[in-house]
């Protein structure tokens, strides 16, 4: 699997600079502007004529465009970056994922983690594309403006300078309530659709238990909670407006006032010498507003700002360090043929969180060809050795040997391609049988997955469904035939000389665990077995029986 490459927070605002640098030259092409505006109004009161007025017209529309153009050219660029940016970090997020290993127990639910990958990670777009841009605005308009109005009038400058940081200091002191509020609605949000979720996936059982009012009493309770995290969100939003609004237009007041009493002939100071006529005033007035506009913009952009570093937190979340499984499966070399012997040497185990190993110094060895069966209670590490001889997940010490080539980080892909997996729920796609054997394997055609699927015993299921497809988790079949389907998916895989079988026969009925069982065994000739079970039956069909015990050192048959 190729790897996407990481992106920090930072590095992501850092790469819409371009876009920002454009959007700025564009706010400042209103500078020129407003003075030719400001100077033909003034020249127009001082008596000149219409045809002195064609050239500022001229020049006045032709800065109008080229900003128009380049405004939009910059919201452009700075959103498809901002795009690309997210695209990168839910790369980042699913692959870690992807690579994080079935043991884990602080692996995000699924619910929670297509919340935040799907919806939630929308927020980062408008904090990337609006917020970076509006704080380049917010450094470097203002500036200019204050720069343009100071040869004008020194008084007004002045007041513009003392207006303006009392924007910033209050969207700050509100915006960091604002991130509070928002990351907690996040949570809740992703926490409801992990909930529902979870009460979609058990419905069946809910119903069976009786307990589809008290689920639905509970989702009802959760939705409440987001609404009222989603009202406060929405009340700090409008508080943050009116703060906003007033100052700006408290801002703009006075320097109006100043600019008015001062063309009136009453006030007669905060100028150069030079006392304040028609052009010059309106000059100022018309780049008050302008002075102030960068500022509200990014005010407005820092409610995107909090709901976007709470869904770059989510999604850093989701990629967070945890044990992973060993290699990748991409591009993984053909499996040699032929069943591989499986060794343990002096094999260490702990679970994350755990005081207690699974396995301590553990040594075991299967021979080529030989049939094992793992008999342990509910808990006693059977599907934790099947994962450890998977690679999907690392022992703490010791060494494992497939074939007798060691199971390492660079191996592991190599030597997973010799082994078939059947879990005690498979996990079955929508979809046609054959394309559930198939799973995308180019080189197992229709015809095959037919054979397979009369391997075990579906040929009649099949002709009997025809091309009607299947429901995503194997809606339309039983549990026995979802496990013979699995058995299925093991005989188009004739390449797989090692199988690792978790529970295959757990949950089913006497008849329909023994047709599995009499199904993978019959496959299972020539190849390497390895069977997790606690069934004492099924277990008595292998070649050899180890007992696994908590801190297990020597397997004993």
């Amino acid at each position: 699997m190729r790897r996407a490459p990481r992106i920090a927070p930072e590095a992501a605002m850092a790469d819409l600079r371009p876009a920002a640098v454009v959007q700025a030259a564009a706010a400042l092409l209103w500078l020129p502007q407003a003075a030719l505006l400001a100077f033909a109004v003034g020249g127009i009161a001082a008596g000149q004529g219409a045809a002195d007025m064609l050239m500022p017209a001229a020049a006045v529309a032709g800065f109008g465009i080229l900003r128009a153009l380049l405004d939009a050219a910059g919201s452009r660029l700075a959103f498809r970056m901002a795009r690309q940016r997210l695209s990168a970090l839910r790369a980042n997020a699913l692959e870690a994922l992807a690579r994080r290993s079935p043991l884990d127990a602080a692996r995000p639910p699924s619910g929670l983690a297509a919340s935040v990958v799907v919806e939630q990670a929308e927020a980062v777009v408008p904090h990337l594309a609006r917020f970076q841009p509006a704080r380049w605005r917010a450094a470097v308009v203002p500036l200019a403006i204050l720069v343009a109005v100071l040869p004008v009038s020194w008084t007004a400058a002045l007041i513009l300078a003392a207006a303006a940081p009392l924007i910033p200091l209050f969207m700050a002191l509100v915006g960091w309530r604002a991130k509070a509020v928002s990351a907690a609605q996040l949570v809740e949000l992703g926490s409801l659709n992990g909930a529902l979720l979870d009460r979609l996936r058990g419905l069946a059982t809910l119903r069976t238990l009786g307990a589809v009012d008290a689920a639905a009493c509970r989702l009802r309770a959760e939705a409440e909670s987001l609404r009222r995290r989603t009202m406060a969100v929405l009340r700090i939003a409008f508080l943050s407006s009116a703060v906003l609004e007033l100052f700006s237009a408290l801002g703009v007041a006075m320097v109006a006032v100043y600019v008015g009493f001062s063309l009136l002939g009453v006030i007669d100071f905060g100028h150069w010498g030079q006392p304040l006529d028609l052009g010059r005033g309106l000059f100022i007035l018309l780049l008050a507003p302008a002075f102030f506009e960068p500022l509200r913009e990014l005010a407005a952009a820092w409610h995107e700002r909090a709901a976007g570093e709470a869904a770059l937190s989510a999604l850093a979340a989701l990629g967070a360090a945890g044990p992973q499984i060993q290699g990748s499966d991409a591009g993984a070399a053909p499996a040699p043929a032929g069943a591989p012997a499986v060794r343990l040497e002096a094999v260490r185990l702990r679970h994350a969180g755990q005081a207690e190993a699974v396995f301590d110094g553990l040594s075991l060895h299967i021979a080529a060809g030989e049939h094992v069966a793992l008999l342990a209670p509910s808990g006693g590490g059977k599907s934790s050795l099947l994962a450890l001889i998977a690679g999907l997940v690392a022992a703490d010490a010791g060494g494992i040997l497939i074939g007798g080539e060691p199971l390492t980080q660079e191996s592991a892909a190599r030597l997973r391609a010799r082994m078939a997996h059947i879990a005690q729920r498979p996990h079955i796609f929508a979809g046609t049988l054959a394309g559930n054997v198939r799973l995308g394997r180019p080189e197992v055609d229709l015809a095959a997955a037919r054979r397979a699927l009369g391997a075990a015993r579906l040929d009649a299921v099949a002709a009997a469904r025809g091309a009607a497809p299947i429901g995503e988790g194997g809606h339309g079949l039983s549990g026995g035939e979802a496990l013979r389907l699995a058995v299925a998916r093991l005989a188009a895989a004739p390449h797989a000389g090692l199988i690792l079988a978790d529970e295959p026969t757990a949950h089913l009925d006497g008849a329909t665990a023994r047709e599995v069982a009499d199904a993978l065994f019959r496959l299972a000739r020539g190849r390497t077995l390895i069977l997790a079970t606690h069934d004492p039956a099924l277990a008595a069909r292998a070649h050899r029986i180890i007992r696994l015990s908590p801190g297990l050192k020597e397997a004993a048959a």
